[in-house]
């Protein structure tokens, strides 16, 4: 079978996921966000007072004490970190990050939801430069927290200068806070090797310390012509897939 396959070239092991376009607002929604990472909204430029701040929640990081002690890397020889662990609770991680200035507010809390969001906006939107700024643009998905004319009315109704702006449906991949947490993940996160929560706590402020210090913005290409060029394909993909399902019962 091996041979067959080797032979083939077929690796049925490896896949790539897909899902349709569920929005019927998607290029206006993500154009809108594209366009604040150009520092423009509505066609208009923003101003040196406007920021714009990315935003959202990493859950249910757990604490897994190893046990085994983990054993540190050496010459030719990887980490080695025992699979049997004691589970220390989880907790999730709020994040909001100013796209232009590279600058990351967190806050580690239970649980996710209105609340712990809305403590992570107060954080930011009472620190200066934002408290005193003309706008203050906040990317959001669309999870439970911040989904809806609801969490714009109630971002608008505690801070006036802020401006809940929402990704389109299923598209999370155009909220730059998705890049801070990938970095996250590899740098902070794995090994999942964590004695307790405050260890978890500690080993993610430190990480922010030194992010703010170091970091510069990312350098994010994707722009609104690059938005229609993959709807342009996703359409011809979709008329093709059409066109060949029409087919079928006819050569039948």
């Amino acid at each position: 079978m091996r041979r067959w396959l080797r032979q083939d070239a077929l690796k049925p092991w490896q896949h790539q996921s897909w899902i349709f376009i569920r929005d019927p607002d998607f290029r206006a929604k993500a154009q809108r966000v594209l366009g604040l990472y150009a520092r423009t909204y509505e066609g208009e430029p923003l101003g040196a007072d406007e920021y714009v701040v990315s935003s959202d929640e990493k859950t249910s990081i757990q604490a897994r004490c190893r046990c085994h002690p983990t054993l540190a890397p050496g010459r030719a020889r990887a980490m080695r970190v025992n699979h049997a662990y004691g589970r220390g609770g989880a907790l999730a991680y709020l994040a909001a990050y100013d796209v232009h200035r590279a600058k990351v507010f967190g806050r580690c809390e239970a649980t996710t939801g209105i609340t712990p969001f809305m403590a992570l906006v107060e954080q930011v939107m009472t620190t200066e430069p934002y408290a005193s700024a003309r706008r203050v643009f906040w990317i959001v998905d669309n999870g439970s927290s911040h989904r809806g004319k609801k969490a714009i009315d109630r971002l608008t109704k505690a801070f006036p200068n802020a401006v809940m702006v929402h990704t389109p449906v299923h598209a999370s991949w155009t909220n730059q806070i998705e890049i801070f947490f990938s970095i996250v993940q590899r740098k902070v996160v794995s090994p999942n090797d964590f004695t307790d929560l405050t260890q978890v706590r500690d080993r993610l402020r430190a990480f922010e310390d030194r992010h703010n210090t170091a970091a510069q913005p990312f350098q994010w290409r994707f722009t609104t012509s690059d938005l229609d060029d993959l709807l342009a394909r996703l359409d011809r993909h979709t008329t093709a897939d059409r066109h060949q399902e029409s087919s079928i019962p006819l050569a039948a």
